[in-house]
């Protein structure tokens, strides 16, 4: 009989313990290329559990990523929609935009009796941040109360100061989003409650002073409109509550709007299996990515039903991909993503 010795059976156990681990190794290496598995569901509230209408920046000075978001008031209780009145805009901090946790609620200089906040939008110019708020003007239990947008301005994007309240095209304007045009001018696209719901722009070229067009660049009916460039093209999508539509356009103006709407079948992950809404895209390298919000519990068979588990919502993340010059979107693939810091 042959005894094998300790010296070749270390030999064949390190063998062994290489081949086992190797996997694991290209896996992890893999992983850190590709960026850490994004959470599903990627944010929820822990002060009302309403998270809604996320717009994402990097904070330079903390080095994090900061998620600005509508707090619905889902746990409150309340007639008609006033659980969708009174909120504040909640601020979730990230390193890497895989895991969020709650951070604080935002300062926002503006005095008026029970104010609402709702859908920020908030970029970054020449060291200073600019936020687009929509306001309404209490807490109301229905949806005919007017609305407009206002512009701040913070140093520390936690705490914010009144510049001015915006002429557009209506007393019923909601949902900026800010975007810096080819010419170095801004453009500010929102949502004219007053002409079906469609999407309207007004032009700056301060950020302070705008100037509405009064004109319709998208028709259908939508809002939280979001434009971003990516693949060497304009793009807008916007909530159509039916997922979210998806647009093209070479002079911003003329909009293209493809056949098929991306997050409208319902997903299979936790809090996603139902129609995504009101997104915020992040282009980051070569990769964009779209946040937008879920309410988990308006399934088909919980159909007029007004509750708390219908009403709290969820932040979602998903990759989009570009293909044969169309947006798509899986929204049950892992999410690999690791945010680099924006350089402005």
């Amino acid at each position: 009989m042959k005894v094998t010795s300790t010296g070749s059976l270390k030999k064949i156990f390190f063998v062994l313990m290489v081949l086992f681990c190797l996997p694991l190794f290209a896996q992890n290496n893999s992983e850190k290329e590709e960026g850490k598995i994004a959470d599903k569901p990627l944010f929820r509230d822990s002060i009302y559990d309403g998270a809604a209408d996320p717009t994402i920046i990097w904070n330079k000075k903390e080095k994090k990523w900061y998620m600005f978001y509508t707090n619905r008031r889902a746990n409150i209780g309340g007639n008609g929609v006033s659980w969708v009145h009174g909120t504040p805009i909640g601020i979730a901090e990230s390193v890497d935009g895989a895991h969020w946790k709650y951070k604080t609620n935002c300062n926002i200089n503006y005095s008026t009796k029970d104010v609402t906040y709702w859908a920020p939008d908030v970029i970054m110019h020449k060291g200073k941040y600019h936020m687009y708020l929509t306001i309404v003007p209490g807490i109301f239990e229905d949806w005919n109360h007017p609305r407009y947008i206002i512009h701040l301005t913070s140093k520390n994007l936690t705490d914010w100061n009144f510049e001015s309240k915006l002429t557009l095209a209506s007393d019923r304007s909601i949902d900026a989003s800010v975007f810096q045009l080819p010419d170095g001018n801004w453009r500010m696209y929102y949502n004219n409650e007053k002409e079906g719901k469609s999407i309207y722009y007004a032009d700056s070229k301060d950020l302070y002073k705008w100037i509405d067009s009064g004109k319709k660049v998208i028709k259908d009916r939508g809002e939280g409109p979001k434009v971003f460039r990516w693949k060497d093209k304009n793009w807008m999508v916007i909530d159509a509550w039916k997922g979210l539509g998806v647009y093209s356009s070479e002079d911003f103006v003329n909009w293209n709007h493809q056949e098929k709407n991306i997050l409208q079948i319902p997903g299979t992950g936790v809090d996603d299996k139902v129609i995504g809404g009101h997104p915020d895209v992040v282009v980051n390298g070569n990769k964009a990515y779209v946040f937008y919000f879920t309410h988990p519990g308006r399934t088909p068979e919980n159909k007029g039903i007004d509750s708390y588990e219908t009403r709290r919502s969820s932040i979602q993340v998903a990759e989009l991909e570009y293909v044969n010059g169309e947006i798509v979107c899986n929204r049950d693939k892992l999410v690999y993503i690791n945010l680099k810091p924006t350089k402005k």
